[in-house]
């Protein structure tokens, strides 16, 4: 029986979200739409086995076609990256990570990653993640310009001696420095990581440098700009295997046993065509105009003020500056008042804010019973700024909605509507 006469309600929602993907606007970078033969491969009959272990050595029977589909996932993986080992079956990229931990670190291994503020990962160390509890994490961060602090990269590096070294993001918008970090974990005798999950589509394309002739590991979701299924994969380069012969077999045993049981077959067969896809010429073009569209996304908003993170992009995704002063009149490009209302208008409702410097302020109008208007009796006046009065002076440090009553009275702050600070009366 048919989806739709079996459950007509799930029927109903996948319809909707279908709708929603189609008729929307998908601007989040860890999202992508996958091929109809990804999605196809995704609800095949690989769904019913159960395979723990890898090909040619499982713990079930009637295991020769998934045998099968997971060397073809392998072999793609291989050829696209240019690496001697694949691991296909990470359920997705955290589990990926935890598992290069366990292949290169034990409990309470320093480790070094991106601080997460600064855009890294929660599994490169972040304190609420296992990885910052189980290892003793010393984070690096950003310089005021957005770009990688590759001095003080070093200087930790040399002072902790870390284990392991991770290079990645999930908010970095700029080329990664993968030469300058592996020169560092080869000064300090750290495995060096690379996290590519935001950028293995673009490696592929050849539109970001390939961290393979200098990462030990590498690791990458299939879902982002790969644009397959939910999943990932674990890559160890010829440096890895150079530094540690074992370390394709460490690997292999930190996914099973030591993480995972059976991996999702349905999924590893949807991973092999979403590689044979990236294996296609198509798909370089494709990776190079998603960053093409990137930097004109980026341009366009520079034009109308928006202030961005670096001033710009190398990579798919675009990092804009939060507070009052990300948003800047534009020497050129901005042209009247009514051209910025129709740009505000387009953008999502819960992204323009009273403050944020994108949200206009109403006009005070006398008489006016509008909700938000300051001369409404009952209405709100969050969006208004209070005038002086007489015995009342604005305190540099409180906020614009409110003042200091200093008549001779302590200095308690109070809300300037208490003072008379927008009637004009006296304090």
């Amino acid at each position: 029986m048919r989806l739709q006469e079996q459950d007509p309600d799930i029927y109903r929602i996948f319809a909707a979200e279908r709708r929603r993907q189609r008729e929307g606007v998908e601007l989040i970078p860890s999202e992508n739409y996958v091929s109809e033969a990804v999605l196809e491969a995704m609800g095949t009959i690989f769904t019913n086995k159960y395979s723990e272990g890898y090909p040619g050595r499982r713990y079930y029977g009637g295991n020769e076609n998934v045998d099968e589909v997971e060397r073809l996932a392998q072999e793609r993986a291989r050829r696209l990256f240019g690496v001697p080992h694949a691991n296909v079956q990470p359920y997705s990229g955290s589990p990926a990570n935890l598992a290069v931990y366990l292949a290169t670190c034990q409990p309470g291994d320093p480790i070094m990653g991106q601080n997460l503020p600064d855009g890294g990962h929660l599994t490169h160390g972040w304190k609420v993640s296992v990885t910052g509890t189980y290892y003793r994490s010393i984070p690096y961060h950003v310089k005021a310009d957005g770009y990688i602090d590759i001095d003080e990269v070093r200087s930790l590096a040399r002072e902790h001696r870390p284990k392991l070294l991770w290079c990645g993001a999930t908010a970095y918008v700029r080329e990664f420095p993968f030469e300058q970090l592996a020169a560092i974990a080869d000064e300090t005798g750290a495995f060096f990581a690379t996290d590519i999950a935001h950028i293995a589509g673009l490696v592929i394309a050849g539109a970001h440098k390939s961290p393979v002739p200098f990462a030990h590991i590498m690791t990458t979701t299939t879902h982002k700009t790969l644009r397959g299924p939910r999943g990932a994969m674990i890559l160890v380069t010829e440096k890895g295997l150079a530094k540690d012969p074992e370390l394709a077999e460490r690997v292999d045993r930190a996914v099973f046993p030591g993480l995972q049981g059976g991996p999702h077959d349905h999924t590893t067969a949807a991973i092999a065509v979403a590689l044979g896809e990236a294996l296609q010429p198509s798909f370089v073009a494709y990776g190079r105009q998603v960053v093409a569209n990137a930097k004109a996304l980026a341009q366009g908003l520079l034009r109308y003020g928006l202030r961005l993170v670096t001033g710009g992009t190398d990579n798919h995704m675009i990092l804009g500056q939060a507070g009052v002063s990300s948003c800047r009149r534009p020497s050129t490009g901005w042209a009247s008042p009514s051209t910025r209302t129709r740009f505000l208008a387009s953008l999502p409702r819960r992204s323009i804010r009273p403050g944020s410097g994108w949200a206009p302020r109403p006009r005070r109008r006398a008489g006016c019973a509008s909700r938000r208007c300051p001369r409404s009796r009952n209405g709100s006046r969050r969006w208004a700024k209070p005038s002086r009065s007489s015995g009342c002076r604005r305190d540099a440090r409180s906020a614009p909605r409110r003042c200091v009553r200093s008549a001779g009275r302590s200095r308690k702050i109070e809300r300037w509507r208490r003072c008379g600070g927008m009637c004009g009366s006296s304090a």
